[in-house]
């Protein structure tokens, strides 16, 4: 037996089951409201776990380590940015999104949300939301190709432009047959694999390596540098509100906000939170102590250490494979799979709505039955799946820039609309407007400044001033918008969140 063959049964092993789960899923999608969302019957476990394990993906066990690998602990400040935005927007969005979604003619997607929040009639805001969230989709869905294909180039030494293959068939399958409850219920077995694998490699590491204290005694003397949290100075007052201020992304996540919508009801939402806490906080420990101490376990095995140094992100994998029993290492990097899966499954339908509902149905097709927009559904998926193919074509593709990027430009576009949605009953329709326009647009034109400031950090005050200003200057919204906004906060008021 080969040393790749036990690597291999635990892939094809995992893939099969995932592949299961979405034919499964197929048995229990009947409507279009099923293939979108579920038909919001998710319970606490399967939010928690489908929320965090779509946001996480293959950023968790490649991206992360990798600058913790690279930089050293400075680059800690990005996840308790992370911790602090997640709790918020489970604490202050989620429930108030869950009602009011449900309020504004069972709104199925964001760009459905805006429109009957606001009432807009032009379906300008409907355009636009859309827009906004495929051309960014299209970043952030390549990304999750990039990382797919690293994991099996890494592995099994495929040529890159065959593994983006490899890496994206078996998500694109079970995204495109069993909808959002496959992906849901996926997100939740790969959730679970991925908080196995976070927890036991770091055991495995600090085994190996002797302990934290030899683990920093080794990077003392190789790059000290590493273990300041300023970076020698380097890192500056910038560098950590641009690495702080990734949290302010977590508003306007399609795909995040998505679970919250699903939810079987506003009670599921405290126990989710709860739960998936619980479970970010935990995977992000693991992954930012095998970043760490794998700066202490190639320092002492400088002739391991060539390909982690070529590609920084590869350091998860390598110390997997370098340290682990073939049939376990299998198991874990199974994990970094389901990292990538459940979040570009997750991209991929929401892209799949995006042109199903809001354009599909919007535009061309108003009086389309379910049985075709499911169709026209699964016809998206391969869609967007294609393009995202095509966009991750470069062999050079870096997965933390490209997640980055996206990041930036739904936080930016989304985040002040739906905050200030939920909770300033003054809001007008041409404040949303302004606040996408203005998100979006300041992030691509920072980007290209090449300022050290996080552009979602500009990008989010921009919007959050436009929204206030523009609706300011218009007239009040109307009575029974104003009449909704109410009743919504009369119904949190009365379930106690």
């Amino acid at each position: 037996m080969t040393a790749s063959t036990p690597l291999l049964i635990t892939f094809a092993v995992y893939l099969l089951m995932m592949v299961g789960i979405g034919f499964w899923a197929w048995r229990s999608t009947k409507t279009f409201d099923d293939y979108i969302l579920g038909g919001r019957s998710l319970g606490p476990y399967v939010t928690a776990l489908s929320a965090g394990a779509s946001d996480m993906s293959g950023w968790l066990l490649m991206g992360l380590p990798g600058a913790l690998y690279l930089g050293g602990v400075s680059e800690a400040w990005i996840a308790l940015g992370l911790v602090a935005g997640a709790y918020a927007n489970w604490k202050f969005v989620a429930g108030p999104l869950r009602v009011y979604t449900e309020r504004s003619d069972n709104a199925l997607t964001l760009p459905d949300y805006f429109t009957n929040r606001f009432h807009d009639h032009g379906r300008t805001l409907r355009v636009l939301s859309a827009l906004v969230i495929l051309v960014f989709f299209a970043v952030y869905c390549a990304s999750g190709v990039v990382a797919g294909a690293r994991l099996f180039e890494s592995v099994f030494g495929m040529p890159y432009a065959e593994a983006i293959w490899w890496g994206a068939a078996v998500t694109i399958l079970y995204t495109l047959v069993g909808g959002f409850l496959a992906v849901s219920w996926t997100d939740t077995a790969q959730g679970t694999l991925m908080l196995f694998a976070l927890l036991l490699t770091p055991v495995l590491l600090l085994t190996t390596t002797g302990g934290l204290d030899s683990t920093i005694a080794a990077i003392q003397a190789s790059d000290p540098v590493r273990l300041d949290w300023f970076r020698g100075g380097e890192l500056g007052l910038i560098g950590i509100v641009s690495l702080l201020g990734w949290g302010l992304g977590y508003f306007g996540q399609p795909h995040i906000l998505a679970r919250f919508m699903a939810a079987d009801s506003i009670a599921t939402i405290p126990s989710a939170r709860r739960i998936g806490m619980s479970w970010m906080m935990l995977c992000l420990g693991g992954s930012m102590i095998v970043g760490f101490l794998g700066i202490g376990y190639f320092a002492a095995h400088p002739e391991q250490a060539v390909p982690v140094d070529a590609n920084p992100e590869r350091v998860f994998i390598a110390l997997v494979e370098l340290l682990f029993n073939p049939w376990v290492a299998g198991i874990i990097l199974s994990a970094i799979l389901a990292a990538v899966m459940s979040t570009l499954s997750s991209q991929l339908l929401v892209c799949s709505s995006v042109l199903s509902e809001d354009f599909y149905r919007g535009f061309l097709r108003p009086a389309a039955g379910q049985r075709e927009l499911v169709w026209v559904g699964r016809a998206s998926v391969l869609l967007v799946s294609l393009v995202a193919l095509w966009l991750a074509r470069d062999p050079d593709s870096r997965v933390l820039g490209l997640v980055a990027y996206a990041w930036a430009g739904f936080g930016a576009a989304f985040g002040p609309v739906v905050i200030l949605s939920l909770f300033w009953q003054r809001m007008t329709r041409n404040g949303a407007l302004a606040g996408m326009v203005v998100g979006a647009l300041t992030v691509i034109l920072w980007k290209q400044t090449g300022s050290a400031l996080y552009e979602l950090v500009p990008g989010f005050i921009a919007a959050c001033i436009a929204i206030v200003v523009v609706s300011r200057m218009g007239k009040p919204p109307a009575a029974d918008l104003q009449a909704t906004h109410q009743q919504v906060h009369a119904t949190l008021k009365e379930t106690g969140y």
